[in-house]
């Protein structure tokens, strides 16, 4: 029953986001907004160990049901797969329908395959939402039974066929939403780089960018990096910076991501879903560098995306040289308005309401449930 102003619990709701960060985080974000419009919300984990940091801090009822990915082929891999999800679809209806939700969210993660089977068996209404452009694997499988479908990109609309598509956006951490802020007018002649190729790193941008940016003219205008570098060793980073007298921080993560999008002229990065969402929250010019084994080539098509919007240029990992990227920044340094017309675009391309916007989808959908 829904119930407001009253004190009262205005509904339950399912969330399932285990796995990556990638849904772990977002699903998080839209759980808050849901327990602080009145909802009791349970969240649906994987048991990673990349979920114990995520949900620190979270007062709610968190439900895990070991998980892993999808394996297609013929061989003992897959054979487990199936009989590990068919366990997850038996460990979930039991405790769905027990504590029965309005409705479930799906983040998109293979770990949501249990409650969402779960739920088409006990005529529970979910709404799965899609990070990136291109439909993953769950979302494919499930969309068909899908009360509704909330898309992080326009041009979703054509890889996902489905009568009820709406454009929610990626929700953001909190810290991201309220981290988007005017920062006090900088030395001019300092360009400021944000290097990250995400929680892991990614090699080849630790070993392509700092001899790239070593080779940069720095007669005009001095450089200044942060480099978040994951889990690759930092020493060897920070010594090619060093030797070409560039001001660089490198490290390994950083807890105020939103404080270093602010500062940064431009963000050398991957093109995964959340990375492209906090880029357009910011309203910050980028040089993407997809993933290139990316499932569905999922990250070159976000690219594409924030390309085709002229709020972002994308480069392919092979073509990324050190001397291509030397070229790069220097006519980057030379052509201010550039990146303003960037800066521009990529801002109207942020959702910062994204969270709300899928707590409405859920109560479209809950409340029309049980009426």
């Amino acid at each position: 029953m829904r119930v407001e102003e009253t004190g009262r619990e205005r509904g339950h709701v399912a969330v399932a986001c285990g796995g990556t960060g990638g849904h772990t985080y977002p699903g998080l974000a839209v759980a808050r907004v849901l327990v602080k419009q009145g909802y009791r919300v349970t969240l649906w984990m994987a048991g990673k160990d990349v979920e114990t940091q995520t949900v620190e801090g979270w007062q709610g009822e968190v439900i895990t049901i070991p998980a892993e990915g999808f394996q297609f082929g013929v061989s003992w891999r897959s054979v487990r797969t199936v009989f590990r999800l068919m366990r997850a679809i038996f460990h979930a209806w039991p405790r769905l329908s027990k504590d029965r939700p309005m409705c479930l969210l799906a983040m998109g993660s293979y770990s949501s395959f249990g409650p969402v089977s779960a739920s088409i068996f006990l005529r529970i209404p979910y709404v799965l939402h899609e990070a990136n452009v291109v439909p993953g694997r769950l979302v494919s499988l499930m969309a068909s039974r899908a009360a509704a479908i909330a898309i992080s990109f326009e041009k979703s609309r054509y890889y996902i066929q489905h009568p009820n598509l709406v454009e929610t956006g990626m929700p953001l951490r909190a810290e991201m939403v309220g981290g988007r802020q005017d920062v006090p007018v900088r030395d001019r002649s300092t360009f400021s780089i944000l290097v990250t190729g995400g929680s892991r790193g990614a090699q080849r941008l630790n070993e392509v960018i700092p001899e790239g940016l070593g080779r940069v003219d720095l007669r005009e205008r001095s450089l200044q990096v942060v480099h978040v570098a994951g889990l690759q060793p930092l020493e060897p980073i920070k010594d090619v910076y060093r030797a070409a007298g560039i001001e660089a921080e490198v490290v390994s993560f950083v807890h105020d991501m939103e404080v270093r999008y602010a500062q940064a002229d431009v963000v050398i990065c991957r093109s995964g879903a959340s990375t492209c969402a906090e880029l357009c929250a910011f309203g910050k010019p980028a040089l993407l560098v997809p993933y290139p084994y990316a499932v569905r080539d999922h990250q070159m098509l976000n690219a594409r995306a924030l390309e085709d919007a002229e709020a972002a240029d994308v480069i392919e990992q092979e073509g990324l040289t050190p001397e291509w990227l030397c070229s790069y920044i220097e006519r980057l340094m030379m052509e201010p308005d550039r990146l303003v017309k960037q800066a521009t675009a990529s801002k109207k391309m942020g959702r910062m309401d994204a969270a709300e916007e899928v707590v409405a989808l859920l109560e479209a959908v809950g409340f029309q449930d049980e009426g």
